[in-house]
């Protein structure tokens, strides 16, 4: 039997395509990564630790992208001793966004949280799978660098960021009205 990261099976347990699935994305932690990668854009490690509000152990963080990339979710920039690598999502990664929504989807309906946080996935599940189309390829653009296509309005992106913000207003932005007299 082949083994991956750690002495992890390189082949899934069975022939079953969720079992298969299951076993490439992993656990909990294997999807905020990819949350973080694909909503936050972070592709450095220090970015990723950083910005998990889940405060992800740097020890977790760095064997999860390890089986991200065993995986063939994410591939790491070759880089000298002492420079930072940079990680990027493959096709297999930026497929992930269907799953991802769907499982936020279901976090909107079933399970409680902030108005905050939940803002992007309301906004995604209004605009329906032609956003997350939209979006698949906005991620190609960043990550496999395909040719962006043209366009005229703000991009996925550019669109959940300004939800993000309106539903998360700076004391310190006088355009929120927050600012000290």
């Amino acid at each position: 039997m082949s083994r991956g990261v750690k002495g992890e099976r390189a082949e899934p347990r069975s022939g079953c395509p969720i079992n298969a699935a299951v076993e490439a994305l992993g656990d909990h932690w294997s999807f905020l990564v990819l949350r973080d990668i694909i909503f936050g854009d972070r592709r450095y490690f220090r970015e990723l630790q950083a910005g998990s509000i889940e405060g992800i152990a740097s020890n977790i963080l760095a064997d999860r992208l390890k089986r991200l990339v065993a995986a063939g979710l994410l591939t790491r920039d070759d880089v000298a001793r002492g420079q930072r690598a940079r990680y990027s999502l493959t096709e297999a990664g930026i497929q992930t966004l269907p799953i991802i929504f769907a499982l936020g989807n279901w976090g909107l309906d079933w399970r409680p949280g902030t108005p905050e946080l939940r803002i992007r996935q309301e906004l995604m599940r209004a605009e329906g799978m032609g956003f997350i189309e939209e979006f698949m390829d906005e991620l190609r653009v960043r990550h496999l660098g395909a040719s962006p296509k043209r366009r005229n309005d703000p991009g996925p992106l550019e669109r959940l960021a300004a939800a993000f913000e309106s539903a998360n207003p700076r004391p310190d932005d006088p355009a929120r009205g927050y600012a000290d007299d």
